[in-house]
């Protein structure tokens, strides 16, 4: 047991809200880092400013399918920059180390963003009821109130020998603690479960399983299920969107679908089609 997981269950300590326990790393070591499976190491820090960072900056001392788990993210980073901060044990702040090496071609390495997106989704489907709904590139939405509102965001970041991929997830966020009026949480979608647990179990197990058909299919989205997967659970596509894109360019248009590189094609009011490798896509409306 690592300094960090012993002083999480003290008693009178800044864990001792019986709303928001602390995870339990032992199980969680017990049941997800097995003989043979993807997971390597499990680690539950109290507190840190980023976990990508953190396993970043010691990626190439460890092996591939290490987990880095915050309790509390006080740095937290989304695309662009942003920032993802939410109360002490109201969500699940982990990343993995992801180390794919000959078995795909790196320029396949792009995919792993939406397979976690993918593994999330299914995860959560089958942990807490939940029926989520994917947004290009990198996040997922929950339906609150009548409303989709993000719920998760993922970042996926290049090492030296592999990827460090980021999962943040609202689980007992109030509407009083949500940073911004758009997100929301497992709780405030009814979930039928919010214990962190078995959800981050069952996101772990779903990750790996994707990850795995994955790299057995040479990274290949389409004999592993991956592209058919997304697209079918991809809320974007179909969607009349506004594009942000790096440079300062907008493109609006209707999402069409994402191709074998994981790029979403966008046809424009001209009838050109567009494929977008990355960019801020808003969603503005359905398309019937």
């Amino acid at each position: 047991m690592t300094p960090s997981d012993a002083s999480a269950g003290a008693p009178g300590g800044r864990w001792s809200s019986l709303e928001r326990p602390p995870l339990n790393a032992e199980a969680l070591r017990r049941a997800l880092v097995t003989d043979g499976g993807l997971w390597t190491s499990l680690e539950v820090v109290a507190a840190t400013g980023s976990t990508n960072s953190d396993l970043a900056a010691r990626a190439g001392q460890l092996p591939g399918g290490a987990v880095l788990v915050a309790e509390e993210q006080t740095a937290g980073r989304g695309r662009l920059d942003r920032s993802w901060v939410a109360p002490a044990r109201s969500g699940l702040f982990f990343s993995v180390l992801l180390k794919p090496g000959d078995a795909v071609p790196q320029e396949r390495w792009g995919w792993l963003t939406l397979l976690a997106g993918v593994a999330t989704a299914t995860g959560l489907a089958r942990a807490a009821g939940v029926d989520t709904a994917l947004k290009w590139p990198n996040d997922l939405l929950l339906t609150v109130d009548g409303e989709e509102r993000k719920t998760a965001g993922i970042l996926a970041e290049r090492v030296a020998d592999g990827v460090v991929v980021g999962i943040g997830l609202n689980v007992t966020l109030t509407e009083d603690e949500l940073p911004v009026p758009e997100a929301g949480s497992l709780a405030l979608a009814k979930a039928a479960v919010t214990d962190r647990d078995p959800l981050l179990r069952a996101v772990l197990r779903s990750l790996e399983q994707w990850y795995g058909n994955w790299v057995a299919a040479g990274g290949d989205p389409a004999a592993s299920g991956l592209q058919e997967t997304y697209a079918a659970g991809c809320a974007t596509l179909g969607r009349h969107v506004r594009a942000d894109l790096p440079g300062g360019r907008t493109l609006t248009g209707t999402a069409e679908a994402v191709d074998a590189e994981g790029r979403l094609v966008i046809r424009t009011a001209e009838d050109r089609h567009e494929a977008v490798t990355a960019g801020d896509v808003v969603h503005l409306r359905s398309v019937h």
